[in-house]
């Protein structure tokens, strides 16, 4: 398969892809990410006792609010007509983490992978601003699309890191 970049003309020029052809289908896309942190202001988070309150329920919020600006965000994105976005978050306390999961789904011509990378990045994003003052040596990791249906291009699902490769993606897959 020939890797070829959409968002340029034959002058390499960027432009914004032309969907308008496309028949529009039902489209959906999942990303995760992780944010470590020390172990005191992961137990913060985990407590929900955090000096500025509900993290992660304010990163949700940020999360969906990041998808539904995404096309105004990433220059050549569609804006879409998402018809959902989920962020949810699952606490890993061995490695003092969280790891956020942002799923987008739409009818439309276009996909929505970036809509659910964005929920993701501005999620963590926001966990790190309502943090820092505790903990300014927070890590946002391993941001990836895990899967995506529909469309043209079909099914797309990320590889799982090997059995017992150890590292960041094992502890959060």
């Amino acid at each position: 398969m020939t890797a070829t970049l959409t968002h340029f003309d034959a002058q390499g020029q960027a432009h914004m892809v032309d969907v308008g052809a496309k028949p529009a289908t039902h489209r959906v896309a999942r990303a995760q990410g992780c944010i470590r942190m020390q172990p005191d202001t992961f137990a913060l988070v985990a407590a929900g006792t955090a000096k500025k309150g509900d993290v992660l329920g304010v990163a949700r919020l940020a999360g969906i609010m990041a998808a539904k600006k995404t096309g105004e965000l990433i220059p050549l994105c569609h804006p879409i007509a998402l018809t959902r976005v989920a962020v949810d978050f699952e606490l890993l306390p061995e490695a003092s983490a969280v790891r956020c999961v942002a799923t987008a789904e739409t009818v439309g011509p276009t996909g929505v992978e970036m809509e659910a990378l964005t929920a993701v990045q501005v999620a963590l994003l926001t966990i790190y601003d309502m943090c820092k003052a505790a903990d300014r040596g927070m890590v946002i990791a391993d941001v990836k699309l895990l899967e995506k249906h529909g469309g043209k291009s079909g099914s797309y699902v990320a590889e799982p890191p090997p059995a017992g490769a150890g590292g960041r993606d094992s502890a959060q897959a």
